[in-house]
């Protein structure tokens, strides 16, 4: 099965999965799984900070960071289409009393920083008190510039406000801007990443902060149920993707770009090409008929989410060769 619904689906290598089933372990909790510890080692150094913690997925992490960023009665800033915001079920209202406030984005994935310091409340009982300003990249595949980066969280700070990313994507970012990651963490309080996308581990996420933070977000990880145990074996896997995944994700920015092409080659659907930066390729559908087509393309032994803008992405499970099938298919279901 060839599988464009996203970047989550990849299976862990040969590798990971020999050196999960030797994988030393301790008791997390504890603090003693040594190959959880090396991880989270691993991952505080590349991305520049005193400490991170290892937690079962990017949704978790990301509220950990929100937990610890912010009290009940706070809010945070947030991209309408962000995925702290709209697609991890509401976890900061339901589970910390937090208030998001979505801020529409521009169409390159930014937030626009007049938007921004106008949703800052004032320092009245009236309001929530803002807290947090939270950003993504990639977002919706697109890369946030290094310069609205700088300015938006020079903006946060000047108002009081803590910085976080929802870095699930990070490293597709900076393996596109040809950058050392800590040239993006730099700016921000707080990042996340995730380790079972584009990086090919099959679970886990990381929050990166100084060590005060680490430590109150693993209250919090405990809080939310997110004590492992023996962890390491998970880890293992993590440890991998970090040291191997990163400079392979290029390859999954120039099989974007040839799907994109192979798309746009067909009369089925409109694309803005610009918009193909990472691992994303966008497609308007022109046909009636979406569950038709997703139909047809399973039958295919081809997996797509059928919506009126589809997302194809590629990862590490999809070849040239598996485009080309699906150029094929569409060309076939198209006659």
């Amino acid at each position: 099965m060839i599988d464009f619904r996203s970047d989550t689906v990849t299976r862990p290598s040969q590798t990971m999965r020999t050196a999960m089933a030797a994988a030393e372990v301790g008791d997390d909790v504890y603090g003693d799984d040594p190959t959880v510890n090396r991880l989270q080692d691993i991952a505080a150094e590349m991305l520049g900070y005193e400490a991170a913690l290892f937690a079962c997925s990017g949704t978790q992490t990301n509220l950990l960071a929100l937990l610890t960023h912010c009290q009940r009665g706070d809010e945070y800033l947030v991209g309408q289409q962000a995925h702290t915001y709209k697609y991890e079920g509401g976890g900061a209202a339901v589970l910390g009393g937090i208030q998001p406030q979505p801020i529409e984005h521009d169409a390159d994935g930014t937030i626009p920083l007049a938007k921004i310091e106008a949703a800052i409340k004032p320092d009245d009982f009236h309001f929530a008190r803002t807290r947090l300003l939270s950003l993504e990249n990639t977002i919706g595949g697109k890369v946030i510039p290094q310069d609205y980066i700088r300015n938006a969280t020079d903006l946060a700070r000047r108002r009081g406000l803590a910085t976080h990313l929802d870095g699930a994507r990070l490293f597709n970012a900076t393996v596109k801007q040809g950058i050392d990651p800590k040239e993006v963490t730099q700016y921000f309080d707080s990042v996340s990443i995730c380790l079972s996308k584009g990086l090919g581990a099959p679970v886990g996420s990381l929050l990166c902060g100084d060590k005060s933070f680490i430590d109150t977000a693993r209250r919090w990880r405990k809080v939310c149920g997110g004590g492992m145990r023996q962890a390491g074996v998970l880890a293992a896997a993590g440890i991998i993707a970090l040291q191997s995944g990163v400079e392979r994700l290029q390859e999954d920015h120039d099989n974007a770009a040839y799907l994109a092409q192979r798309l746009a080659e067909t009369d089925l659907f409109d694309i803005d090409m610009s918009l193909v930066q990472t691992n994303m390729a966008f497609a308007t559908y022109r046909g009636d008929d979406l569950n038709a087509l997703a139909q047809y393309l399973k039958s295919q032994n081809i997996l797509i989410s059928p919506s009126p803008t589809i997302r194809f992405v590629t990862h590490l499970d999809i070849s040239r060769d598996d485009i080309d099938r699906l150029a094929q298919a569409l060309r076939a279901f198209s006659k």
